[in-house]
């Protein structure tokens, strides 16, 4: 393990820092920025962090293939609802498994491999808006409820990438030339969602992760039919969200995620990088920012305290967190504890979110106007009345056919808890006190 955590550890190359984020006015890449090893995101440090990779870590992770693992009598937790979720995964987790043999976890790890790659030159594919009009055209046919594009931006894309099976560090390739980010958006079902922590509820991801692949796959092959490169990303290679915000899909919310217009922040992310020359979009304003100044429904109710009740800062809890970006950040370590001893996904700070709606309901078409104007408070006051981000009971979700379900837990609504952010202030003062502790001792 010397020479693997060596490689683990391993200095991130010279980089440009310090520019500005085309995205978000909450957002600031300071100058002290460092690119991202994927080895710290979470799950991968559930494979080789001493701290966090242990039996219940492996039972979580063995859940998703084996529907018995962690089933037990609790609402949202039979076996019929661990099937519900680890119907989907199939679909990503074989596509993870087929290159196996030579160390690659496609989709998680590594971008999807190429099907046969037709070597063709380059089409005649018209102006770069053209280009740009009819590549969100058949990205919609195939399945993205939102399609965005931006410029490529290696800032996001990570320092090295893991492996798992290995448990080493491994350089990320991306060809020279690729100039454009593709960012697919796939909604999360309204329905799922709500049953949120829930073995139930978390089949809203796994459709979305089968969902958004086989999009991505087909939008790459139509690409590379065209005689262009397409590189087709998951949850590999780079960081999803600067791209979904640059390339106009949504804003960036105190949960750390893209809040859509149409979604709000129920929406899976993909990537296709490329050097089919398009026209770009631009980032978007619609109020979310204004309104998580004053909102604390995903921080009020998320199980473990991970999400920060404070302004945006360049503060990091753990490694998982990105160095030298000003905005709003989450423990990604709290998170993790609390889905691997919960035995599912928590999507609570997904739930909870004003901006979480059945948009076509016009209600909600007039709360969403109202959140773009000084009448904002006067909307949050509003919805809390609506117990909308109340949890559902998973059992009235498999009885209804008419999205009329029964509460399980009513949830915390939107206004400041001084008390949570107080406890929240003091975990930070003692782990800064430690990282000083360590520094001067080191």
């Amino acid at each position: 393990m010397a020479s693997e955590n060596k490689l683990l550890f391993a200095r991130p190359p010279a980089h440009d820092a310090g520019q500005k984020f085309e995205g978000s006015e909450n957002i600031e890449v300071t100058p002290d920025f460092e690119g991202f090893h994927q080895h710290n995101d979470m799950f991968s440090r559930g494979f080789w962090d001493p701290r966090f990779r242990n039996k219940v870590t492996m039972r979580f992770f063995k859940s998703f293939v084996k529907p018995t693992e962690r089933m037990r009598d609790e609402p949202g937790f039979s076996q019929q609802d661990f099937a519900l979720r680890n119907g989907p995964w199939a679909v990503t987790e074989m596509l993870a498994e087929m290159h196996k043999d030579r160390d690659r976890r496609d989709g998680f790890t590594d971008d999807f491999t190429p099907h046969l790659p037709p070597k063709v030159d380059p089409a005649d594919i018209g102006s770069p808006s053209t280009a740009a009009r009819h590549v969100k055209k058949v990205a919609k046919l195939y399945g993205a409820d939102l399609v965005g594009i931006t410029k490529y931006d290696p800032r996001w894309t990570y320092r090295s990438k893991f492996s798992a099976r290995k448990v080493v560090s491994k350089p990320v390739e991306v060809p020279p030339g690729i100039t454009n980010a593709i960012v697919l958006g796939k909604s999360m079902d309204y329905g799922l969602v709500r049953m949120s922590p829930t073995a139930t509820g978390s089949t809203s991801a796994a459709a979305g992760y089968a969902e958004d692949a086989i999009t991505l796959l087909a939008l790459a092959q139509y690409i590379r039919s065209l005689g262009y490169i397409a590189i087709a990303n998951q949850n590999d290679t780079n960081l999803a969200i600067p791209y979904a915000l640059q390339a106009g899909l949504g804003e960036y919310g105190r949960n750390g995620l893209v809040i859509t217009r149409d979604y709000g922040p129920r929406v899976r992310f993909g990537r296709i990088l490329t050097n089919m020359p398009m026209a770009h979009d631009t980032p978007v304003s619609f109020g979310v920012e204004k309104t998580c100044e004053i909102c604390r429904r995903c921080a009020n109710n998320c199980p473990p305290q991970a999400i920060d009740h404070g302004p945006p800062s360049t503060y990091t809890f753990n490694q998982s967190n990105a160095k030298g970006i000003r905005k709003w950040t989450t423990d990604g370590e709290k998170c993790f504890k609390f889905w691997v001893i919960k035995g599912s996904d928590c999507a609570n700070c997904i739930r909870s979110c004003p901006y979480n709606k059945d948009h076509s309901k016009l209600w909600s078409k007039v709360m969403m106007w109202m959140l773009r104007t000084p009448l904002r408070k006067l909307a949050l006051v509003m919805d809390d009345k609506t117990r909308l981000h109340d949890q559902i009971k998973p059992s009235s979700w498999w009885r209804s056919d008419n999205g009329k379900y029964a509460v399980l837990e009513r949830a915390k609504d939107h206004a400041l808890d001084p008390k949570l952010k107080g406890q929240q202030d003091k975990l930070k003062a003692v782990r800064d006190a430690q990282k000083a502790k360590e520094a001067d001792a080191g």
